[in-house]
């Protein structure tokens, strides 16, 4: 017991040092790269400035205490959202010389925290006609050895999946992130964005070396497992979690593993998934690397007449890709990605893109991408171009 309230006591007193992992609010912000990143932009930044310094006045004479009696303590919600959009070219036979001018997407969000250390996220997205909830959670996380998440957010499977759209800057996610992360999932109804419902326990261990980088993060989530905006449909959890290591700053190495099912259309298929990956971020420039497999059907894949299972229940991809600084304003991108459907050499899908992040400010980017398809699962190539425009308000 000496040793566990010593060890807490010394935790504490590192976390209030560490001022490069502390929060506006005092919480305590991840060292690994875990989730997405909200900032700002031209409208939030003088919005929340004003909503700050109203609140530092009213809030000036109180005394913080718990208690459901004392209800006015909570830092300054900060509001933002950003747009993308752009113009879409595929030389694919059917295509339609591919979508054209179109909406990406826009996404609203109010962050804050209550007592210091209670955070909390609301998220909202508007594609084209769709409207939908994309995040709420709260989060307490004092300690950036122990943290503990509840409500929806970004699922612990892969270095891709946490980055929002508007900083993510390789031209386009990872088949294996839209296939087997979720965001367009392999089974074929679960396009939740990455994300579930659920639970999430997660922290940094370890100190190292004069830069106190953390060596070790472990993170586990128990969820739904029926994508987002959606309740439980069979009473069975998924379980999904990573081990991570960060021998040097900047460099990361990790595992992730996921199992669970999901239900739709009366028939429930499982998920048995893991990712191996490998990322490195130093001075702007960006390497990263993955591996993913999963065993389990597609919904497509039942036949309710005979109550049997088709196609090859397995599927597998993995992803290079590299980011080239060239000033403050160019960094290029270099991408190699495969995925086969079935997890064999017949249904590979490989693409190889360029696209340079033209950075005019940073809340202001356009990118243009040109991609070469091989597909041979259908026996042809094809060319893909795109120009993207982000705006952050």
């Amino acid at each position: 017991m000496t040793f566990t309230i010593a060890s807490l006591l010394a935790f504490t007193c590192y976390a209030e040092t560490i001022n490069e992992n502390v929060t506006e609010n005092n919480s305590i912000r991840p060292e690994f790269p875990t989730e997405e990143i909200h900032e700002p932009g031209f409208l939030g930044t003088p919005i929340n400035q004003a909503i700050e310094r109203g609140m530092q006045r009213a809030n000036r004479e109180m005394e913080y205490k718990y208690g459901r009696t004392v209800t006015d303590f909570a830092t300054a919600p900060k509001v933002g959202g950003y747009y993308m959009s752009g113009y879409y070219y595929s030389s694919q036979e059917g295509a339609h010389n591919g979508d054209g001018f179109k909406q990406k997407n826009v996404r609203f969000y109010v962050s804050g925290s209550v007592f210091k250390h209670f955070n909390y996220l609301v998220q909202v997205q508007l594609a084209n006609a769709a409207f939908h909830m994309k995040d709420f959670w709260m989060e307490w996380n004092k300690y950036p050895e122990f943290s503990v998440k509840v409500g929806q957010f970004i699922r612990v499977f892969g270095f891709e999946n946490p980055y929002n759209p508007f900083e993510y800057r390789d031209g386009a996610y990872a088949l294996i992130t839209q296939k087997l992360a979720a965001q367009a999932d392999y089974i074929g109804t679960d396009n939740g964005g990455g994300r579930d419902q659920g639970f999430q326990v997660q922290g940094d261990l370890f100190p190292m070396g004069k830069d106190q980088h953390r060596l070790i993060h472990y993170q586990l989530m128990l969820s739904n497992g029926q994508t987002i905006n959606t309740s439980d449909a069979n009473g069975k959890k998924d379980i999904s979690g990573t081990f991570q290591l960060q021998p040097i700053k900047g460099f990361y190495l990790a595992i992730y593993g996921w199992t669970g099912n999901h239900k739709a259309n009366n028939v429930t298929v499982t998920r048995n998934r893991y990712m191996i990956s490998a990322f490195y971020d130093v001075n702007e420039w960006t390497a990263r690397a993955e591996y993913a497999h999963s065993t389990g059907h597609k919904i497509s894949d039942y036949n309710a007449v005979t109550g049997e299972w088709s196609g090859a229940g397995e599927a597998q991809g993995w992803y290079a890709t590299l980011g080239i600084p060239f000033n403050d304003w160019l960094k290029l991108w270099l991408k190699y990605d495969a995925y086969q459907d079935d997890a064999c050499w017949g249904s590979t899908r490989s693409i190889y893109s360029i696209s340079p992040n033209i950075q005019i400010h940073k809340n202001l980017w356009f990118q243009p991408r040109v991609a070469y398809v091989h597909d041979r699962t259908l026996d042809t190539n094809w060319t893909e171009a795109s120009v993207e425009l982000g705006v952050r308000f």
